[in-house]
């Protein structure tokens, strides 16, 4: 009985911190930005010469399934131009744009809820707030 009891009052708190604990390191190369419905993560390949990083997403403009896309970084410096770009945008105002190459970042403000940043990826679009761009700046620094 008191196990029962003991393990009923443990779910909430596991629960709770599967939702708000965040950036979760799922092996030493990937780094969970967002779980759930909309999942983020961030990931280095080690399985060709050198390392390749690449950031998953779900496709925010599909809602009737799930296309995951792949943003991919060939080198470190490159991850690492990303997360100064996310850095800067921080530091900047609502609608200033980063453009790279292959992708784009934008921030847009929301009245209520902060900064937000859209990113887009050929076909692929994702958005995420300031505290989850700070779990990919951060994890960057980590790799």
């Amino acid at each position: 009985m008191k196990r029962l009891i003991l393990s009923s009052m443990l779910i909430p708190f596991i629960a709770w911190m599967g939702i708000n604990g965040g950036g979760h390191r799922l092996s030493p190369n990937q780094v969970e930005i967002r779980s759930g419905k909309w999942p983020i993560l961030l990931e280095k390949s080690t399985a060709i010469p050198g390392a390749a990083y690449s950031l998953q997403f779900r496709d925010q403009q599909v809602i009737t399934g799930v296309v995951m896309d792949t943003l991919p970084f060939p080198n470190l410096g490159q991850l690492k131009y990303f997360g100064n770009a996310l850095s800067a945008l921080k530091n900047g105002h609502s609608g200033d744009i980063a453009r790279f190459k292959d992708y784009s970042l934008t921030r847009a403000d929301k009245k209520y809820e902060g900064a937000w940043y859209v990113l887009k990826y050929q076909w692929g679009t994702t958005d995420f707030q300031q505290p989850e761009a700070d779990l990919i700046v951060s994890a960057i620094r980590d790799f």
